[in-house]
């Protein structure tokens, strides 16, 4: 998180610093807080973003692509699932289990609105 004082430099109209500074107050003024947090987390940002670009993946496929543990997995998987940004799907195959996930119309939303403020942010550094 930024720090308060980092927020109430001295800064002149024309600054790049004080456009940084501006663009970071935006994002932080208009952002959900929760969501904002969860796609920050790179297994999370790696689940969503993999679902964005697939119809949907099963629990293997995603723990390879993002080459992590079972347990890791799931629990970052939960936690999209609990805040509505992914749906997770079970079933058996034979005697197998199998989960699938697919990602839903707010996690899209969510990841573009994402996405979005980290382009702001990095066209503003950028112009620094």
């Amino acid at each position: 998180m930024v720090k308060e004082a980092a927020l109430t430099m001295e800064r002149s109209k024309n600054s790049p610093k004080s456009r940084i500074l501006q663009v970071v107050q935006s994002i932080l003024a208009k952002s959900q807080p929760s969501a904002n947090r969860l796609l920050q987390e790179r297994i999370r940002l790696g689940i969503i973003g993999a679902l964005a670009v697939n119809r949907s993946l099963s629990f293997n496929d995603l723990k390879k692509l993002l080459k992590t543990s079972d347990g890791n997995l799931s629990v970052h998987a939960r936690k999209l699932e609990e805040a509505g940004l992914v749906k997770c799907f079970k079933s058996f195959v034979g005697r197998m289990p199998k989960t699938e996930y697919k990602i839903t119309e707010s996690g899209r939303k969510t990841l573009q609105k994402y996405l979005d403020e980290m382009e702001e942010l990095i066209s503003a550094m950028r112009k620094s």
